[in-house]
């Protein structure tokens, strides 16, 4: 075949591939409020299913009498414990929860039964006419409670893994990690710091509720429309429980309003389900906002005692801990969460005697699992805190301190496992306090439009709260007698103050977060592409079960596919379990899991592409590629456009992308290859502290982080922004508020407070690509690592701006007036 040059015939080059900020897919119908999210599913003749919730964090049931709710026109089923078809719990990694209590309920918010009517009221109604009589019990609500002397087994039956290892069955699994000898190092430590640290229950507080929409199907099966964070996960447990084989239970991802972690767990899938297969009509179910708070976990509490001790010169000689994390109710991933924060607990930092354990509760407080950050959120806090103490007795700066410990690649984990890729920890600490600080005293105006500092105090194209200048008429509504700009002053809009007693804080912290599924799991996702003509022009299709809860991934499938395939026009298909499991969304892992499968199946599309090229023209030699609809030599020559190549033949591949094998961490000693990946990140937090008041003002917060390749750099500053402000509101504002009869005393968003735009900060952000030679394209997971640090950074900028010690999150006014 003739051969011509590439300039005259790649006419049109393919744009938007790795390493391009390329608008997402979905962004314009979001901030239209177009796009449709799960809560807008519909179906003609469906029904509305509701949940009749415990009152109660721990009792008996002594009866259930659904006569009246089913009496009551309008509802076409009523479901309890005793109407269910099969299996009767379910659970991540234990399978401990009931799909509906039986005989006792375990914490506030339970699911006792389940109505499905012809509209959502009645719904209500008829659950609110279901009498259940209760026999209430003491609660477990802490460790004294769960392990002491009496204490109440929450699972008597369990027969896990984990019980054989644990000294009592309120311990959901225990992880120690011992190495070197830490009676030796003490003895030659100069200093040693000891603390006592508290981590409150967070929301994931996504804004999209629980929702969902299950259709019965002809076969017998049910079809599932969801919001979730994992398909197959979800299909493995409802299938036992809705007494199908996998195949008869079909799930479709829905529009999700985000996820952290929450949606990991079911939620109201089964009920739907259940109500569905039994009316044999489509039931939909949403969740209002209370009904939220109780129908997903949270973030484990958590109760961490630290001791590091340090020599003279500032070098770390040991560090001890023991962190007790309440897992609630039930088990959901408090294993793994256990792990985690086991295996990070000593942050980035090189220390050869460590003496470390962990353990999960079972309580009666609300069940928690997964939350970005999964375990190393709680102990970087403490751990942080404790580098501060430690530099402030040795009269070290914080940063130097830290840098002087700090690990780099090659350096051993208290698992003894080798950080085998890059771990810029100093320099990532470095480039945040080179940063230029803000100016300070920005409320105050020179000429009565709030106008003096405000642009020195902003950050350019990255900063989330920048603003734009307003008439000085609409800005001087916000101006004080004496003209003070109350908007840049703790308390805000609010007027409580003009300046009087705001002292400013620096502070700084780093962190370390594992990326992918650890400890043996073998953690892999699916991925088929299909190339074809259509219109005379190559169209790519991705098919992955992958779930987009926000975080981007659609768009770098699409970007993955463009640089693979060389074509401009790429598809996403539906998620959905007609194809392989992706795995979940979490753990910083879908790029790399999920974009390295999309990488292997378009490298095995071009494979065959190139196959049927050579078959058809009779090709030879090695290099070619595919670039703008042709197929081209490595010197840049193009041997033939696609469409005379494919014709009407379709290629599609399917591929599976496993990451390096792990194991699980040694239940004696903690040893082990346990996670296939690190990630790292630092900030600088600035803060005003109204001392009076207790009012905190967090003026920036910024940021370095390593993620091995940007694949698209808008969107790793999106997921940095987005996790250091979800880590700034476990610092200063969220959380779960439980009463000592392990009641929620918040569930709503009047009383769980979330940083909206007017709390959050400008950032500066610093990037680093600093490639892992094992990870696709070299990245790394990037969306967790900022939520570690960020806490800790900004509660060490309140210490410095107060002096006070504040061992706990959140930091309430509180805590720093003494009131």
């Amino acid at each position: 075949m003739a051969v011509t040059r590439a300039p005259q015939d790649i006419t049109t080059p393919v744009t938007g591939g790795i390493g391009a900020s390329t608008l997402r897919p979905d962004g314009t119908l979001k901030v239209r409020g177009e796009f449709a999210y799960s809560s807008d599913l519909w179906h003609e003749d469906m029904l509305w299913g509701f949940t009749l919730r415990s009152p109660h964090a721990h009792a008996l049931i002594r009866s259930i009498d659904t006569g009246e709710a089913v009496a009551l026109p309008g509802v076409y089923a009523v479901m309890t414990y005793d109407d269910l078809p099969a299996r009767t719990h379910y659970g991540l990694e234990v399978i401990d929860q009931p799909v509906l209590a039986h005989d006792r309920v375990r914490y506030h918010g339970e699911a006792v039964a389940i109505v499905a009517a012809d509209h959502p009221e009645t719904a209500r109604r008829a659950a609110a006419r279901i009498k259940v009589e209760y026999e209430v019990l003491p609660t477990v609500h802490d460790e004294a409670t769960a392990t002491g002397p009496g204490a109440t087994v929450l699972h008597p039956e369990r027969d896990d893994r984990h019980a054989a290892h644990v000294s009592h069955p309120n311990i959901v699994h225990r992880q120690p990690i011992h190495r070197g000898d830490v009676a030796a190092a003490r003895a030659r430590a100069d200093v040693i710091v000891r603390a006592e640290y508290e981590v409150g229950m967070q929301d994931q507080a996504f804004l999209g509720p629980e929702s969902g929409l299950a259709v019965p199907a002809e076969d017998g099966g049910v079809d599932l429309y969801i919001a979730t964070q994992w398909l197959h996960v979800d299909q493995q447990q409802l299938a036992p429980v809705l007494g199908l084989p996998e195949e008869k239970v079909r799930l479709t991802l829905a529009g999700v309003g985000g996820a952290f972690g929450a949606r990991e767990d079911l939620s109201m899938q089964a009920h739907a389900c259940l109500l569905a297969l039994r009316t044999g009509k489509p039931v939909k179910i949403v969740y209002n906002r209370e009904e939220s708070f109780f129908g997903h976990v949270h973030r484990h509490p958590a109760k961490l005692l630290y001791e590091h001790g340090a020599t003279r010169d500032g070098k770390l000689t040991h560090v001890t801990c023991r962190i007790v994390l309440d897992g609630g109710a039930y088990a959901s991933s408090t294993p793994a969460v256990v792990g985690n924060a086991s295996s990070l607990s000593i942050g980035p930092y090189v220390v050869g005697d460590v003496d470390i354990e962990a353990i999960g509760l079972y309580t009666n407080n609300p069940p928690c699992g997964a939350m970005r950050g999964f375990g190393a959120v709680q102990a970087c806090f403490a751990y942080e805190s404790q580098m501060d103490k430690v530099a402030a007795e040795l009269g070290l700066d914080p940063v130097e301190f830290r840098q002087l410990n700090a690990m780099e690649q090659g350096d051993l984990l208290p698992t003894g496992q080798a950080v085998d890729s890059p771990a810029p920890v100093a320099e990532l600490l470095q480039r945040v306090k080179d940063m230029p600080l803000p100016p300070e005293r920005t409320w105050e105006t020179a000429d009565g439009t709030g106008a003096r500092n405000r642009d020195a105090a902003q950050v350019g194209g990255r900063d989330r709260g920048t603003r734009e200048r307003h008439p000085a008429g609409a800005e001087s509504r916000w101006i004080a007698t004496g003209g003070i700009d109350v908007r840049e002053l703790p308390g805000g809009l609010s007027n409580t103050t003009h300046g009087e007693g705001i002292v400013r804080g620096i502070g700084y912290a780093v962190g370390i977060k594992n990326v992918g599924f650890s400890e043996g799991f073998d953690d892999y996702s699916t991925a088929r592409v299909r190339l074809e003509m259509i219109g005379g022009e190559p169209v790519a299709l991705v098919h992955t079960a992958m779930a987009e809860v926000g975080q981007g991934g659609v768009t770098v499938h699409q970007q993955i596919a463009r640089t693979e395939l060389g074509v401009q026009t790429v598809t996403i298909a539906p998620a959905d379990t007609q194809v392989g499991s992706a795995g979940s969304t979490s753990a910083s892992r879908q790029t790399y899991m999920t974009g390295g499968a999309i990488k292997l199946a378009c490298e095995a599309v071009r494979e065959r592409v190139l196959e049927l090229g050579e078959a058809k023209f009779g090709w030879t030699g090695e290099g070619l590629t595919l670039e703008g609809g042709k197929v081209v030599t490595a010197g840049g020559d193009v041997l033939a456009a696609l469409v005379d190549v494919l014709g009407d033949e379709a290629v599609e591949e399917t591929r599976e992308h496993h990451h390096r094998p792990t194991v699980p961490f040694d239940l004696k000693t903690g040893q082990g290859f346990g996670h296939v990946q690190y990630s790292f990140c630092a900030h600088r937090a600035v803060v005003d502290v109204d001392t009076e008041l207790g009012l905190v003002k967090v003026v920036e917060l910024s940021a370095a982080q390593d993620v091995g390749k940007a694949l698209n750099p808008l969107s790793v500053l999106g997921q940095i922004q987005g996790g250091s402000t979800q880590g700034l509101g476990l610092a200063v504002m969220e959380e779960i508020l439980v009463s000592p009869d392990s009641k929620v005393r918040n569930p709503s968003f009047t009383d769980y407070l979330i940083p909206t735009i007017l709390d959050t900060p400008p950032m500066r952000i610093d990037v680093l690509e600093l490639a892992d030679d094992h990870a696709p394209y070299g990245l790394r997971g990037v969306g967790e690592a900022p939520t570690l640090s960020s806490t800790p950074a900004v509660v060490s900028a309140i210490r410095a701006a107060t002096g006070l010690a504040l061992t706990r999150v959140p930091v309430r006014p509180e805590h720093l007036t003494g009131t």
